[in-house]
């Protein structure tokens, strides 16, 4: 049987401190903190697409808050659900902002 997975709440993220080596904080369906040794925290998303296993980047906290990480994978999953790989169409996203000098708008 799966474990269960409480999800998390602000309180933790900000009490979470850094350690000797990176560890996580999972938030369900995929979701989770990774905090490295430094101190820095990164949302990722563990997920699996026609059989594959991919990690997605969303940011890093407190950039993007618990609630934006959360959107983020409720759209990463409708993506995935369609077939779709996330990384691709992101970078499609940004191929689509870059202006006529090679700048990105």
């Amino acid at each position: 049987m799966a474990k269960r997975i409480i999800p998390l709440v602000p309180k933790q993220i900000d009490n979470a401190k850094p350690k000797d080596s990176t560890y996580t904080l999972f938030d369900g369906s995929g979701l989770y903190l990774e905090i490295a040794p430094t101190g820095s925290k990164l949302w990722r998303m563990k997920a699996k697409l026609n059989g594959k296993a991919m990690r997605l980047s969303f940011g890093k906290y407190p950039d993007i808050s618990l609630a934006q990480a959360r959107k983020k994978r409720d759209e990463a999953r409708k993506l995935i659900a369609e077939g779709i790989d996330p990384r691709e169409e992101k970078e499609s996203t940004y191929r689509g902002r870059k202006g006529q000098n090679g700048t990105y708008l």
